[in-house]
């Protein structure tokens, strides 16, 4: 399994428009964070034994599932080089999680037919209302081709299979609203949260690597701060977390030595770019 990290930011990017702090212009490419994102390809390597023919190299992709486009996802695709999308999973209809939708239609000219794009309930409704247009193509359209997306609707604690990979989508609090993570095997994946049921810490259990939200030190009513997802990583137990969807008060250097000081874990801040490779059943 190869896990891209597209983005860490939060709404605004860092650095955010109009901001001379240290962080805004700090020199430390780990410091510039494009719009939370995140691909994820599946590999021979992963799926049960006899899922591939005989010969398969262990590193050929068998689906590429990106989760979440937001405003700056065409850039992140042309800088990640990324060629394929099989899925597209959402975690939420914030902006700064949906607003490059469009930019998937590149991905429907290579593939030729329509990308998959799954959703809970209420995101589906909503990005039919916004995005009509990129799921029914109205005979009177003008203008350059929409992308040609299905929707399809997700339910927590109910897999998803990928090439016969699952995945599995677990609740999570945004504030008072529940959005969704995603667990693929030995990796999980939690952004834009403030709260984690009981029921889905118990399905995160036995993880090798997580990615969670750890927006700033400060406290904030719809976002983990950075202690209190150190706290959650630490209950989690993952061999390995990587905090994300950061804020322009975190230095990327500063807060890796914080933790490394104060949690006897391997905690540290992801960074746009970083690459992830694990090997784990389906």
């Amino acid at each position: 399994m190869r896990i891209t990290v597209l983005g860490t930011g939060t709404s605004t990017g860092v650095p955010v428009p109009c901001c001379s702090c240290p962080v805004c212009r700090s020199t430390d490419k780990r410091n510039r964070r494009l719009r939370t994102s995140l691909h994820v390809e599946i590999q021979a390597q992963d799926l049960a034994a006899g899922a591939q023919p005989p010969g398969t190299p262990e590193h050929e992709v068998c689906a590429a599932i990106q989760i979440d486009t937001g405003p700056d996802f065409r850039f992140q695709a042309l800088r990640a080089g990324l060629r394929r999308i099989d899925a597209v999973l959402y975690t939420h209809t914030h902006a700064d999680h949906i607003a490059g939708i469009d930019d998937l239609r590149g991905f429907n000219f290579i593939r030729n037919e329509p990308i998959p794009v799954y959703a809970g309930a209420e995101s589906a409704a909503e990005l039919r209302q916004r995005f009509g247009y990129c799921f029914t193509t109205s005979p009177d359209y003008e203008g350059g081709s929409p992308p040609d997306l299905t929707l399809q609707l997700i339910e927590p604690f109910r897999p998803l299979l990928f090439a016969g990979f699952e995945v599995l989508p677990l609740p999570v609090m945004h504030g008072s609203a529940q959005v969704l993570a995603f667990r693929f095997g030995p990796f999980a994946y939690a952004t834009d949260c403030s709260a984690i049921p009981e029921q889905t810490m118990a399905a995160l259990s036995g993880l090798e690597c997580l990615i969670l939200d750890g927006l700033r030190e400060r406290e904030h009513p719809t976002h983990f701060s950075q202690s209190e997802a150190a706290e959650f990583a630490m209950r989690i137990g993952a061999k390995q977390t990587f905090l994300t969807h950061i804020s322009h008060e975190v230095d990327h250097e500063r807060a890796n030595n914080g933790f490394r000081s104060a949690w006897q874990a391997d905690i540290q801040c992801a960074y746009d770019g970083l690459v992830i490779e694990l090997a784990g059943r389906a």
